[in-house]
Formats: C-alpha cells, structure tokens, sequence
C-alpha cells in the first residue's frame, strides 16, 4: 500500500501484491521445513538462496515503488513492514511453529535489508498490536482513522481484508518517518 500526502491528510496513491519468491515452489517458500523436517543441509543453502533471491525482488520491488512515486511528483520516505509476531524464533520449543517464525524473520530481513539497500528509513508494526489501537499508532482519533480507512478501501477496491488495512495503516505510519 502506497500513500501520499502528510499524515494529517494521507491520500490512497497505489496498492500492490508483490511476490518475493516464487509461491509455487513449496521448498522456496518454507525453505526452514525442508531445514527441520527432510535435509538440513540442503535446506540451509535453501535458506540462503532464498534469503537472497527475496532480498533482490525486495530490492527491485521498492526502487520500481520509489520510480511511481516520483513519476507522481511524490518521494518515498520510509517503510513500515507489518509483521505477525516479534517472538525470537530460537525462543519457540515446538520445530513445526518454530520453522513458521523462522520463515518469517526470514522474509522480514529480505524486506529490511531491501528497504534499507535502497536508503529507506524503517519501522516495525506488530499486526495484531497495531489494529488493535490504529489511532495510537497513528496519534489520530479513532473515527478519524475508520474515516480514511473507508476512504482508502473505496479508492483501493476490493479485497479489504485485514491484510490491506494492515498495509494501509504502516503506509500512514510511513509517512510519519523522515
């Protein structure tokens, strides 16, 4: 999700899916099961190839996101990566949930060090922290932040999940980074 403007007055600019690996390759996508569950070895040049593969479509990815931008007479100023959890992986006993949480701080330092590559400031939002209180994140009142939200997912369309307000409020939070 991409918005414009100040955070006082945000402005839906663009929404986009944007893959890091390919989602048909299984092993690519839970690089850690195949660590856990088939071949370690294997699964950490997996791990590797993956972290790098994902760095580069990131890399990619927010220099085309900072090109539209400044074709739109707007600048990128910083990323806000939602995230599921900020659970350490090493502290979760279970090898299963434990593979998931890896996969995911695997995911979230390609996208981190891609925002970073391409000089970006950033920010970490828990998702299920952040909509629970989108007005103290975003210092606004709450009917103020449902207000945009509406307004966002009519400019966006459809689907307006969780995912996209998710998006939506680390793209209004973003534009608080200087």
């Amino acid at each position: 999700m991409m918005l414009g403007g100040s955070p006082e007055s945000p402005r839906f600019l663009a929404r986009m899916y944007i893959p890091l690996i390919d989602m048909n390759d299984n092993d690519a996508r839970q690089p850690y099961h195949v660590v856990a569950e088939q071949d370690e070895e294997r699964g950490m040049r997996l791990v590797r190839q993956t972290l790098k593969t994902a760095t580069a479509n990131a890399v990619r990815a927010t220099r085309g996101l900072m090109d539209q931008a400044r074709n739109s007479d707007s600048e990128v100023r910083g990323a806000v990566l939602v995230v599921g959890s900020d659970t350490d992986p090493a502290s979760i006993r279970q090898p299963h949930v434990r593979a998931h949480a890896l996969e995911g701080r695997l995911y979230r330092e390609a996208v981190e060090g891609a925002v970073s590559q391409c000089g970006l400031a950033s920010r970490i939002l828990v998702e299920r922290d952040a909509l629970r209180a989108p007005e103290e994140a975003l210092g606004r009142p709450r009917a103020e932040v449902k207000a945009a939200f509406t307004t966002f997912a009519k400019e966006a369309g459809r689907p307006w999940r969780s995912q996209e307000k998710s998006a939506a409020l680390a793209a209004w939070v973003a534009l608080k980074l200087r």
